[in-house]
């Protein structure tokens, strides 16, 4: 369903990661874990070309392309069959919770506005939202937030939904919160790229878990395999800092 070939990124000459290859099946959970600063937020704006990669090829659904020759067209397309949750919410200030999660409806897919508030509706009652609809972000709590950010996401209908470190700027009370709707869409079999510090989320929903380290994928396995018996030193090494009573 998606496939990253030799994908490489660099910023002013220096590399982030080189050659990266990386597969994805329909509703396969794959949870990218690692150091700060190696290059998996990158990766993963990358893949829908919030940043442009500098070489490779990248394939989501029937859709594929050699990255260098990627016209507009090409990555409207894209984008249209991935949806991206910012950890910063990047919602819009002066709309309300059903207009930010409508918004791509109307404007991207061309839906009437009566069809896609219908739709956001439905979305902010399986989001646990449904008395906010009129609300402001302002006026919402940060894990309020985020879950319109990952309703605006699923009101895409997107092949993918891509998270970027979704719960790092939240307060710790509202994490589980965004946690739980996740696990909800993880349930339901969507298919997700999920980079994140939350290694409990990682062990209990991922098919598959990706570390990676200076800008390379380093070893990847389900996260049964990967969290009890990695291989690589540098696996082992890291997972000793971030899971303390971890046997690894």
């Amino acid at each position: 369903m998606i496939e990253l070939k030799g994908i490489t990124k660099r910023f002013d000459d220096q590399p982030v990661f080189e050659n990266i290859d990386l597969s994805l099946a329909q509703g396969e959970i794959i949870v990218v874990i690692g150091p700060s600063g190696t290059g998996k937020s990158t990766l993963l704006r990358c893949i829908n070309f919030l940043e442009r990669p500098d070489a490779g090829h990248l394939t989501v659904g029937d859709l594929s392309f050699d990255v260098t020759r990627a016209t507009t067209r090409d990555i409207l397309a894209l984008r249209r069959r991935t949806a991206f949750v910012f950890q910063n919410y990047a919602l819009f200030a002066n709309k309300t919770a059903l207009e930010n999660i409508s918004e791509g409806m109307i404007v991207v897919d061309g839906l009437p506005k009566a069809q896609a508030h219908a739709r956001a509706r439905e979305i902010l009652e399986r989001i646990g939202l449904a008395d906010k609809a009129d609300a402001y972000p302002a006026s919402l709590s940060g894990g309020q937030q985020q879950r319109v950010g990952i309703g605006r996401a699923m009101a895409a209908n997107a092949e993918v939904i891509l998270f970027d470190e979704p719960t790092s700027a939240l307060d710790p009370e509202w994490v589980d919160e965004v946690l739980g709707l996740m696990k909800q869409l993880a349930a339901e079999r969507q298919t997700m790229i999920v980079v994140t510090h939350e290694m409990r989320f990682a062990r209990d929903v991922a098919d598959r878990v990706i570390f990676m380290d200076e800008g390379r994928i380093v070893e990847q396995a389900p996260p049964s395999e990967l969290f009890h018996q990695p291989r690589d030193e540098r696996t082992q090494r890291f997972l000793r800092k971030v899971l303390p009573q971890a046997t690894v």
